[in-house]
């Protein structure tokens, strides 16, 4: 994308597959930014290995740690990589060390650097001990020599690599039981002569278990170091046969495909990757949306090569294809090739899963797991130029939409403006930025506002009465209700219906009930923002005969307003995690700002040369803070922000927000 070249960063994933070395290799760039988590998350869902890159003269950082979580919660097995390694500041010892002590790994040195920094010339492979020296004058990195080392020539490094290459052997060996009986028999008085062969399989087996990681160095700006990576991951990481899917024996070698992607192309159409667990899948073939229960026909399928995509005739389990024609299916839908496929492998899930599951309902067994959508914190208003291109902006969101779930678009009821909620500052200028590009809109943002929420502090009862005769009908309804604080912290209000309402009076109305609940607790008495942590009790209704739905939910909705109205009210604000990396010097001027913006500091930790700062910082107090940040700082500094909780506000800032928003407190 253009903005990825213009800021440096990833987006967007992008998916490419090429040949290593006789293996396939199927690649996602997945972002590292915190306002981009969703895309990590959709991608995990369809691999079965990672790379995690680390910044050696950084080590583990925020977002680093985020990302290891989502990679553990998928169980996915890891490699690590350490680039940089030729950046001031580099220390390999340093981020080895932080892997150890944060992400609470082991990491396995496969390879040592030679030099650091501004020294850094080439890598020694601890295995085999060699050593790979890259040539200073080529750019691309692929001219390199691989050399033995020698007594003769190196013997400080020969003697560290061995001294590494034995502690590795010692550590694979108690982690895998088969190699320490191999080590223990053969090689317990030398280990030199243990071949360089079992020592892989060993690793290979302790990276699929995920009780070990790997780790590899370089310099990916000259490709040094590369090269031993693209091995490993043929070496280390699993192919997908590797790989235990409990779906996929129901599925008997039907095709069951994942989608995890959507992208709009101005030719094509909707391209939609998916991740094929099983089958083959062909053009023009009908397949089944699992999840929208409708049919679906593949146009073209193709091989994705970063920008440019090449046909292919069929595609086959294991694979990562990008399919032209789907017109309905969208992130996290489950394909396969049709409806009976799926109902026998319902069967057979059935059959298998009576005896180890709880019964859930078929289509649910079979679909795989989707993705979690994280809930928006930012939201601001968009307008388009006039009138007239409305329909094009909404085209444009409703597009952008379909590729990015974490991006929420709603219509204001009062004003009729378009809202826009996302993840953080720099998520919505991206969307303001791509409608402007792709669509050729030119978007008004209002000010970005905090999604705040609203909840009640103490117990009242309230009763409404709905009396309207339309036409030759009389609808009449009497609600008597009680509105609490709910017991345990809960988005959606929590329901509950007294002894003495009638269950067949309950039967019929109950839906509309929940509605009219539902749709008054989207919109508090204060800021019109969602109540959460409420309980509704409902004490007493009655309705008279002939009496529309619409007219109940009307009454309920109507009366739990009145009753949140007389309570007392309590906003609640979005409280982040922040963590801001700092030079030492500049550590007094950052602390003295973040006390002014009503920030918690929990701990002040030390990272080489810098001070690293974790605290909680309520979210409406830290717009704009990258460039005031700047500012302080003279651009020595890095901050990440993450949604921890949503807390109550203290009296005092809350009239004070009210009086701001023009609301009466």
């Amino acid at each position: 994308m253009a903005q990825e070249r213009e800021r440096g960063i990833t987006i967007q994933s992008a998916a490419v597959t090429f040949d290593w070395k006789g293996y396939r290799v199927n690649l996602i760039d997945t972002p590292g930014h915190v306002d981009f988590t969703l895309e990590v998350e959709r991608c995990l869902r369809v691999l079965d290995g990672a790379v995690a890159v680390f910044d050696a003269s950084a080590g583990v950082e925020a977002q680093t740690l985020t990302v290891w979580r989502q990679a553990d919660r998928h169980k996915i097995p890891r490699i690590c990589f350490l680039n940089k390694m030729d950046k001031t500041g580099a220390s390999f010892s340093y981020a080895v060390e932080s892997i150890r002590e944060k992400l609470k790994a082991k990491p396995l040195l496969l390879q040592l650097p030679i030099g650091e920094a501004k020294t850094f010339k080439g890598i020694v492979d601890v295995i085999s001990k060699e050593k790979l020296l890259w040539n200073s004058n080529s750019d691309d990195g692929k001219d390199f020599e691989r050399k033995p080392l020698s007594e003769r020539s190196d013997p400080g490094l020969l003697k560290e690599t061995l001294e590494a290459r034995n502690a590795l052997i010692e550590q694979v060996a108690d982690l895998d039981d088969e190699f320490a009986e191999l080590v223990l028999e053969e090689f317990s008085e030398n280990f030199d002569l243990l071949p360089a062969e079992k020592l892989q399989a060993a690793i290979h087996r302790v990276t699929l278990a995920q009780t070990a990681v790997p780790v590899l160095c370089g310099s990916a700006l000259k490709n040094k170091g590369i090269q031993p990576l693209l091995d490993a991951v043929t070496m280390y990481l699993p192919s997908p046969e590797e790989r235990e899917y409990e779906f996929l024996p129901w599925y008997r070698g039907d095709l069951c495909a994942l989608a995890f992607k959507v992208l709009h192309d101005k030719q094509r159409g909707p391209l939609v990757f998916m991740r094929i667990y099983s089958g083959t899948l062909k053009p023009q073939l009908a397949i089944h949306n699992a999840n929208g229960n409708c049919t679906e026909r593949v146009s073209r399928l193709l091989l994705p090569f970063a920008d440019q995509h090449v046909e292919i005739p069929s595609l086959t389990a294991g694979n990562i294809a990008l399919t032209v024609g789907l017109k309905h299916t969208a992130t996290g839908d489950t394909l396969v090739s049709s409806k009976s496929s799926a109902l026998a492998a319902a069967r057979r899930a059935e059959r298998e899963g009576g005896k180890k599951h709880r019964p859930n309902s078929d289509a649910e067994r079979l679909l795989l797991a989707g993705v979690e959508i994280p809930e928006p914190v930012f939201f601001c208003t968009i307008e388009p130029p006039s009138m007239a291109t409305q329909p094009d902006l909404d085209h444009a969101l409703k597009c952008l939409q379909r590729e990015d779930p974490s991006l929420k678009v709603k219509l204001d009821p009062d004003s009729g403006q378009t809202i826009l909620c996302g993840m953080g500052e720099l998520h919505i200028e991206i969307i303001h930025d791509r409608i402007k590009r792709e669509y050729g809109l030119e978007t008004y943002l209002g000010p970005l506002q905090v999604a705040y929420r609203e909840t009640i502090l103490n117990s009242v009862h309230a009763t409404d009465t709905l009396d309207r005769t339309l036409g030759d009908k009389r609808h009449l309804v009497t609600v008597g209700l009680e509105a609490r604080p709910a017991e345990a912290p809960s988005v959606q209000p929590v329901i509950e219906y007294a002894a003495s309402i009638g269950e067949d009076l309950l039967k019929a109305s109950q839906e509309a009930i929940e509605n009219g609940i539902h749709s008054a607790c989207l919109q508090g008495p204060l800021l019109g923002s969602p109540v959460q942590d409420v309980a509704i009790t409902l004490h007493s209704l009655t309705v008279h005969p002939g009496t529309s739905t619409t007219m109940v939910s009307a009454c309920v909705s109507r009366c739990v307003h009145k009753a949140l109205k007389k309570a007392d009210k309590q906003v609640l604000e979005p409280l982040m995690n922040l963590e801001v990396t700092v030079t030492r010097d500049h550590l007094s001027p950052v602390l003295a700002d973040l006390a002014q913006r009503r920030g918690n500091i929990q701990e002040i930790q030390t990272r080489q040369d810098n001070r690293v700062v974790i605290g909680f910082v309520p979210l409406a107090e830290i717009m704009g803070y990258s460039t005031v940040l700047r500012t302080l700082t003279s651009g020595a500094a890095t901050f990440a922000l993450q949604l921890s909780s949503y807390e109550a506000m203290s009296a005092q800032e809350q009239s004070a927000l009210l009086s701001r928003r023009g609301g009466a407190p």
